[in-house]
């Protein structure tokens, strides 16, 4: 009899071992981010998730919103596991406040700002200066206080002396993909938007001068309550890396320098 309990024992010690590897290679292959994600990655992120996915095993989960406002949900304490913004102040706003895991902004591509008209349009821009025209009666802009590429498009605007007389035509959008759809829809004749929301041969666009603006620096962070640190930190580090900068570059943003 000891000698059948031993081998019964052993049989159960093995079985659930097996359970439990099996288990934990489950947890690994469900392994799910929560990323924060400025609106201008929308287009790019498919490729971003689907690259990342493939290399690590772990599926990425965007929530795109307006920089600031994805900063407000995070000292909220909404359940995300890495930021990544349109700009550097509300980074390093929440590294300050001991929110974020790294210790300076991960800078991982600078964007660049354009100003769109969509397909079938027959407005035609041969330089920014032509807004002041009557024929465009709306250009959509998103809201400069919570936007970085809002906040670039006002710069630009004033660096050019049009910000007065182009002002009252303005309609905001709540982040850039808006401010994008007010076009699309009828609701404006033209909006600055990110270069990186546009697909190839959508309408016409005039790049703004960099020169124009404040550089749109982008960073991304862990958020530091996130039980997926690790993970989160590969996330990063891909955008960062040639593969991740080959994407966004093609995507329509600069590289880090």
């Amino acid at each position: 009899m000891p000698q059948v309990l031993k081998a019964l024992l052993l049989a159960t010690t093995i079985a659930l071992g097996i359970v439990s590897c099996s288990s934990s290679d489950s947890r690994k292959d469900h392994l799910e981010l929560i990323v924060a994600a400025a609106a201008n990655l929308t287009n790019v992120s498919s490729e971003i998730g689907e690259r990342f996915t493939n290399k690590t095993g772990v599926r990425v989960v965007f929530t795109f919103g307006a920089t600031a406002d994805l900063a407000k949900q995070i000292e909220n304490g909404a359940p995300f596991d890495v930021f990544v913004a349109a700009d550097t102040s509300n980074v390093e706003r929440l590294q300050k406040q001991g929110l974020l895991a790294y210790d300076t902004p991960q800078i991982y591509a600078q964007g660049k700002l354009v100003v769109w008209t969509p397909p079938g349009s027959r407005l035609r821009l041969q330089s920014i200066q032509d807004l002041v025209r009557p024929e465009f009666e709306r250009i959509a802009i998103a809201k400069p206080d919570i936007a970085p590429y809002g906040a670039a498009a006002v710069q630009g605007l004033r660096a050019l002396g049009l910000w007065e007389q182009v002002s009252p035509k303005v309609v905001y959008g709540q982040n850039v993909a808006q401010t994008k759809q007010f076009v699309s829809t009828g609701n404006a004749e033209a909006a600055f938007i990110p270069l990186a929301l546009l697909k190839r041969d959508e309408g016409a666009y005039l790049e703004v001068e960099q020169g124009l603006h404040q550089p749109i620096q982008q960073a991304a962070s862990v958020v530091k309550g996130s039980s997926k640190q690790i993970a989160g930190r590969q996330f990063v580090e891909f955008l960062l890396s040639d593969e991740g900068q080959k994407i966004l570059e093609s995507a329509g943003y600069l590289r880090v320098q």
